[in-house]
């Protein structure tokens, strides 16, 4: 089935540019509509008309329910509280995408459950938030997996549904993720195989989040792969800098208690625990990586900035924001599209937080783009 994205890919444009033109809409220049017209003809694609006809009476608002991780103590300050988080950059890929259109975003943030990290419950209060929310806006790009499935299945049934950094294997709508198993995968492969490093120890995160379980799978395929690699101990955080040192000091405590050594890498799920741990030791005396190897995940922008840089994988988020608004729109204009999983590329960003001399700083893309329709329609 030629798609919305088929047309903008064949004329070069983007995907707003083409439902301007579906919808009559201005400003486009006479050229361009010529140019999405001819691909039209040229590709055979035929516009849904019940999509049609909803769009004279759209809201052209699409709304963005983002996942706030709690476990910051009051008044704590964090680099959670700057404008350094994911869902700012997957935003700034949102906006992108509807400023061609002139349309607004609605944003509304859920706490996953503060004592467990866990899913919310499938009723109760923020079930009737979500389908309020969803009676005001086109469609919904829903974040990471703190929603139940359940739920994202009946507001799925009321309006157009992308899940942006979700469990991919969540069935019936769509989701756009990064490849956080390349990713993983390769960055622990780059510690074991590249440095040597054979104890590891793992600050997890939330049990809710699908990005913390595909990454734990990867690093565990390595161990597995590398008779003799062992992991020595895990921590259970929250993705926050407060937990990365909670970590960190757990495992202090822990190794005094016992009379062990420290591990020779601490693999963290992401970079803001990762930047706690370092925090945290180098606070003690303890140097890295000479004593111990510490590497995170995401790239955010503070990662370049600690002593030593931190090794990480950058995942693209700001991308994540612009093919989930793209897949968004095309499921606006044509609800019976099949539903499908897009994995996009990650990639390993080396500085020397793992080992590598002073000064590096080099990427290696890992994985690639990639797209998998379910069987059946929606």
């Amino acid at each position: 089935m030629v798609t919305l994205y088929d047309v903008a890919h064949r004329a070069g444009v983007s995907i707003a540019t083409v439902s301007r033109v579906l919808h009559g809409q201005e400003p486009v220049r006479e050229t361009t509509r010529a140019r999405v017209r001819a691909a039209i003809e040229e590709l055979g694609y035929v516009p849904d008309g019940a999509a049609q006809s909803l769009a004279r009476s759209r809201k052209d608002v699409i709304g963005l329910v983002c996942v706030e991780h709690t476990g910051l103590k009051p008044n704590q300050y964090d680099i959670e509280s700057m404008s350094l988080l994911f869902y700012d950059e997957v935003m700034r890929g949102v906006e992108a995408r509807i400023r061609e259109l002139s349309w607004s975003l609605l944003i509304t943030f859920l706490r996953e459950d503060e004592k467990s990290g866990e899913t919310l419950p499938a009723d109760g209060p923020v079930q009737s938030r979500l389908l309020t929310l969803s009676g005001k806006v086109d469609g919904l790009l829903i974040g990471e997996g703190v929603v139940p499935p359940s739920v994202v299945a009946r507001l799925a049934k009321r309006v157009p549904v992308v899940v942006v950094a979700g469990d991919t294997a969540q069935r019936g709508v769509d989701v756009v993720a990064a490849d956080n198993w390349s990713g993983a995968h390769a960055l622990v492969e780059h510690l074991v195989a590249g440095h040597g490093r054979r104890r590891l120890f793992h600050v997890d995160g939330p049990a809710s989040a699908p990005d913390a379980g595909i990454r734990r799978v990867a690093m565990r395929s390595v161990i597995e792969a590398h008779p003799g690699t062992v992991l020595t101990g895990a921590f259970c955080g929250r993705f926050t800098v407060h937990s990365g040192q909670e970590a960190a000091e757990r495992l202090l405590a822990d190794t005094r208690m016992v009379g062990r050594p420290l591990p020779d890498a601490i693999i963290c799920a992401n970079d803001q625990m990762a930047i706690g741990v370092v925090r945290t030791l180098t606070g003690r005396g303890i140097r890295i990586p000479e004593e111990v190897a510490v590497v995170g995940f995401d790239d955010i922008f503070p990662a370049s900035l600690t002593d030593p840089p931190l090794t990480t994988v950058h995942q693209p988020m700001r991308r994540i924001g612009e093919r989930g608004c793209d897949r968004l729109i095309e499921r606006i204009t044509n609800p019976s599209l099949r539903s499908r999983v897009e994995l996009l590329s990650a990639e390993l960003v080396l500085r020397s937080s793992c080992g590598c001399p002073s000064g590096t700083v080099t990427r290696h893309q890992v994985g690639r783009d990639l797209t998998n329709f379910e069987t059946t329609e929606r």
